[in-house]
Order: C-alpha cells, then structure tokens, then sequence
C-alpha cells in the first residue's frame, strides 16, 4: 500500500523535495537502480488531464533515494487549491504505486 504524504508548493517558486524509500522488509534503503520514476498532479481524482508532471530523478540509487521538482515557470501555472499526486516506479515489468496524497498549492502575491 502506497504512503500517504501532504506536500505544500509556493506559487510561481521552484519546488523541490527527496524522499528516501526504504524496503518494507527490511527497513533498509530499497535499491532504484534502473528504476523510472513517474509522478503527476491532478485537481481531483477523475480528471482526465494532469494539472502538472512532477520531474522525477534518482539521485542516489543505491541508497533509495528520489527527488521530486517543479520549476518556477510551472509552478507559477498552478492555481491555488489542493491538488491530488502519486509517485510511481516502473521497474523489470513491474509497476508500483509508492507515494500517494495531497499537494497543497498556496498563492503567489509577487508577479
């Protein structure tokens, strides 16, 4: 079952945020080399379009850790609310749901 995380992003701001995964087993860091990493925001959860893809990167593979980014170009095109996301690994034929939960979008005073 995928984790349950809130996230804030500032309107119109570069966004950035690591997350080291860990194996539900044995509580180490799960290895993501050759990994795909994939993550979207959407308004709600039956829009047919994502609102934003997340930039997904493996900064260190061996120690399980991912980075998640919006610059502020895209960012600045959100409007404010809350917005629904998930993250996904795509891995040797198999496809899992890892992060899941609530992006909240605040607003951006300074054009």
């Amino acid at each position: 079952m995928a984790e349950y995380v809130e996230l804030y992003i500032d309107q119109g701001a570069d966004f950035s945020i690591t997350i080291e995964l860990n194996d539900d087993n044995t509580n180490l860091p799960q290895n993501t080399d050759g990994y795909i990493v994939t993550s979207q925001l959407r308004k709600s959860l039956l829009s047919a379009n994502a609102s934003a893809n997340l930039e997904c990167y493996v900064d260190d593979a061996a120690n399980g850790i991912i980075r998640l980014s919006l610059d502020s170009a895209n960012t600045a095109n959100l409007r404010p609310g809350n917005y629904f996301f998930d993250v996904r690994t795509y891995y040797d034929d198999i496809t899992s749901r890892l992060i899941e939960g609530v992006v909240f979008v605040t607003y951006g005073i300074t054009k």
